[in-house]
């Protein structure tokens, strides 16, 4: 019986630290999805404010813009992509560890079970002594 509750104790640990490594990766996918996000919205930001530039601009200085905004519109169809593909990455994490937090709750309810079977199982043991016995253990005597 005892054993059954030290090796409740230790999966309910490994329990812990499963859950606790899930959550660490679900915030870095997060830090990682935001950080792509932050990369988009500045690059739209230049590839707006490229042709706001006020002034005269010659031929060449206009096929260079128009050249530049052509690779900024470029590489942010490519972070669109990174960005959804970091997205379904935080949506696996969230999925991975919500399984772990399952997992958990499982093993702390299997945990206390356990106890509970023990402490039954001892006070079914105390009741099965002889009178004088009990209260020898108890220290009525």
């Amino acid at each position: 019986m005892k054993e059954e509750v030290s090796r409740r104790n230790r999966v309910l640990r490994v329990r812990h630290v499963q859950h606790a490594m899930a959550v660490a990766e679900t915030a870095r996918a997060r830090d990682e999805a935001e950080g792509i996000a932050r990369n988009v919205e500045r690059l739209r930001n230049v590839r707006n404010d490229l042709f706001t530039a006020q002034g005269v601009a010659t031929g060449a200085n206009f096929a260079a813009m128009q050249e530049l905004a052509g690779r900024l519109e470029q590489a942010g169809r490519q972070l669109d992509g990174a960005l959804y593909d970091a997205r379904r990455k935080v949506e696996v994490k969230e999925g991975l560890s919500l399984a772990a937090n399952r997992d958990r709750e499982i093993a702390v309810k299997l945990k206390d079970r356990a106890r509970a079977d023990l402490e039954e199982w001892r006070e079914n043991k105390l009741a099965a002594l002889p009178r004088y016995r009990r209260m020898q253990r108890t220290g009525d005597v």
